[in-house]
């Protein structure tokens, strides 16, 4: 799945849409420190009043939004895994039944909370729906309406949710003129913060693919590895931010750990355009020819078999292949930290060209060619000449 894809769906999740069709939802609530279910419902969706609806709905676009390989991973399934869970979701998926829809997510819970008690109250909930994508219209001439024919892309969508402490409160009775103490003995479900989810199948250019799942990590390159494996029965993964630091090894055991911002500059620039020239394609990946590419177009005189060997020794594989858009900061926003013990300086990529460390009067200083005065806040700097 890539962004488009994720994007396309969570746009469906709201009430009142046609082209979004819920069946049932299932819930199932799991009492702390234990690995047993205390209780489950399943409902039709629609039998849910209004309010409902759009907190369930704004609960899993939640599961849907994030950045790639850092809160949403792709997983491929494993072959040879037991219990397997791609079967289950599938079986699931294709029931007729609500009663066989509820015994396969009745074993996906079992394998969420075996041997893992949580902390606190969990609710987990699935929902089984149906997206129905119109067919584009073959020309601007054709009266038939892209909604005769459409795209069907049942899925199953599932989060998990910690609960909260009831409240208590002082109250003041105006009617009886008096203090009183209320508290709540109903936990609240925090539908805001889901803690981790997924998407069955996963969805490539509108089509289904039944071998992939959509995980989702309630916090940024801190997924939950034995959720991956163990629950979900995903393949090994790596986070955008384990990628990056795998290139940065590499460079460092490559060429030194001193590298001028411009040559910076120049190579997140040219892996910064292999991404953007593979925008609709498959994301971009390196490999040591395409690092080594890389450090020679920026300037940089490097030795094939030394990136080869830097692969093999820092990832155990001279083959392994480091996602492109894990490793360039994102051009728009100042992402490049310049840490130094008077400041931390916050700059765009596309800017290193201009930032330079200098000797100045037998200082190491920082100089950063601007085109405009400089301010301070909100004062303008004087221009002082250099030898001063």
């Amino acid at each position: 799945m890539d962004k488009k894809d994720i994007a396309g769906i969570r746009r469906q999740l709201k009430v009142d849409n046609d082209l979004l069709k819920i069946k049932n939802i299932f819930n199932v609530y799991i009492m702390k420190e234990t690995t047993e279910i205390y209780h489950h419902q399943s409902q039709p969706f629609e039998m849910l009043d209004k309010d409902q609806q759009e907190l369930y709905m704004n609960n899993f676009k939640k599961l849907l939004t994030g950045q790639l390989d850092e809160k949403l991973f792709e997983l491929k399934f494993q072959r040879e895994a037991e219990d397997n869970s791609q079967l289950i979701l599938h079986k699931g998926l294709l029931s007729n039944h609500v009663d066989d829809w509820k015994e396969q997510m009745l074993q996906m819970t079992e394998k969420i909370i075996r041997d893992h008690p949580y902390e606190k109250d969990v609710v987990i909930s699935f929902i089984r729906a149906e997206y129905m994508k119109p067919t584009r219209r073959r020309s601007e001439e054709s009266e038939e309406s892209s909604r005769d024919a459409v795209y069907s892309n049942p899925f199953i969508l599932c989060s998990i949710n910690k609960t909260e402490d009831p409240k208590k409160e002082i109250q003041f009775d105006y009617i009886e003129k008096e203090f009183k103490y209320k508290i709540e003995v109903d936990p609240v479900i925090d539908l805001k913060n889901p803690m981790t989810g997924f998407l069955f199948p996963g969805i490539t250019d509108g089509a289904s693919d039944v071998n992939h799942i959509l995980y989702y990590a309630g916090k940024a390159n801190e997924p939950d590895y034995r959720f991956i494996e163990d629950v979900l029965n995903g393949e090994e993964i790596m986070t955008a931010k384990e990628d990056k630091a795998i290139f940065e090894e590499v460079i460092r055991d490559v060429v030194g750990d001193q590298l001028s911002p411009s040559t910076l500059a120049n190579v997140y620039g040219e892996i910064n355009r292999t991404v953007e020239e593979n925008e609709d394609d498959t994301p971009p990946k390196l490999d040591y020819r395409d690092v080594e590419r890389v450090l020679k177009s920026s300037g940089e005189q490097v030795d094939s078999e030394k990136v080869k060997h830097a692969f093999a020794q820092i990832t155990d594989n001279e083959g392994y292949e480091l996602k492109a858009s894990s490793i360039v900061p994102k051009y728009n926003s100042k992402s490049i930290k310049i840490n130094t013990k008077i400041a931390n300086i916050s700059i765009s990529p596309q800017d290193l060209q201009y930032v330079r460390q200098v000797n100045y009067k037998g200082k190491r200083c920082i100089m950063i060619e601007v085109e405009e005065d400089a301010e301070v806040d909100g004062f303008k700097m004087l221009p002082e000449a250099f030898g001063e």
